[in-house]
């Protein structure tokens, strides 16, 4: 797809970002942490690198992407909407049960959702099972999977790291979303996964950093995991859980629950603050 230059993208991520919040405000619950510091990369991706189209979902061709982080829907429903999957007004049936969009991805009734994800773990499985199966199709398609920091403890991912490295697939692009907290506190005192790079670089993977809220060296990164070939490529894009809300940055109480009336008002006027900034520019 044709790149969007930087401007737009922040424009388009702190849109979302408000969207999210008052999507998790509305239904009183919600996984808002993680949501935020994963929105500039959900935002780099089906703003600046998918090759999808919002009117055809399930087309073969497409490129795939699984959210294996998948308590983040606050961040890809958003994102979705924003990119013309569904209406934003359908935002507000987020965990209603009037509505399909539960707090993890449903691929049956949510357009743009290429997998139902949700045990921490299970997604780069299926991601891996979908680039091998791109593999035996010789498709042109890619594969894109985005995983928590905290979700590397999963005995499940190494595993899928193993069958990834062993059918050589460079159609597959691990992002980790390294925010250092998860729902308990810091992963280092929960269980280290550091240092990511060596790990994935064992496992056989061409591992690349990148600051996950700067979308200039996101671009870079999801530039150079596309050249590589013969095997998969591990993108350790480094974040601020809560970003964008002061009270909430950095702050692992913020991994799942919704702010009340008065931490709403806070947040949501520190995100309009940013979008009139950048609006302004």
């Amino acid at each position: 797809m044709e790149e969007n230059n930087i401007h737009e993208l922040q424009l388009t991520a702190a849109r979302a970002r408000l969207l999210a919040m008052e999507m998790v405000y509305t239904a009183a619950s919600g996984h808002i942490g993680g949501s935020l510091s994963a929105m500039d990369i959900l935002t780099a991706l089906y703003f600046d690198r998918l090759r999808v189209n919002p009117s055809a979902p399930k087309d073969p061709a497409r490129d795939r992407f699984v959210l294996s982080k998948g308590h983040c829907t606050p961040a890809l429903y958003a994102v979705l909407a924003l990119r013309g999957y569904f209406d934003c007004a359908e935002l507000r049936l987020f965990r209603s049960i009037d509505g399909h969009y539960s707090g993890h991805p449903d691929m049956t009734y949510v357009p743009g959702v290429d997998m139902s994800t949700g045990s921490l773990g299970q997604g780069i499985s299926a991601a891996v099972g979908m680039a091998l199966a791109g593999k035996l199709d010789k498709a042109a398609y890619r594969v894109y999977t985005l995983l928590g920091d905290g979700e590397t403890q999963e005995g499940q991912v190494w595993e899928a790291a193993m069958s990834a490295h062993k059918y050589h697939l460079d159609n597959l692009c691990v992002i980790v979303d390294v925010n250092g907290l998860q729902i308990d506190g810091r992963t280092a005192d929960v269980m280290p996964t550091e240092p990511l790079d060596a790990r994935f670089s064992a496992f056989g993977f061409y591992t690349i950093t990148a600051d996950g809220h700067d979308f200039s060296a996101l671009r870079s990164a999801l530039d150079s995991a596309q050249k590589v070939t013969g095997q998969p490529v591990a993108i350790l894009a480094h974040t601020v859980k809560g970003k964008g809300v002061s009270f909430m940055e950095n702050d692992a109480g913020w991994h799942g629950k919704a702010p009340n009336a008065e931490q709403y008002a806070v947040a949501r006027a520190e995100l309009e603050a940013t979008l009139a900034a950048l609006e302004g520019k």
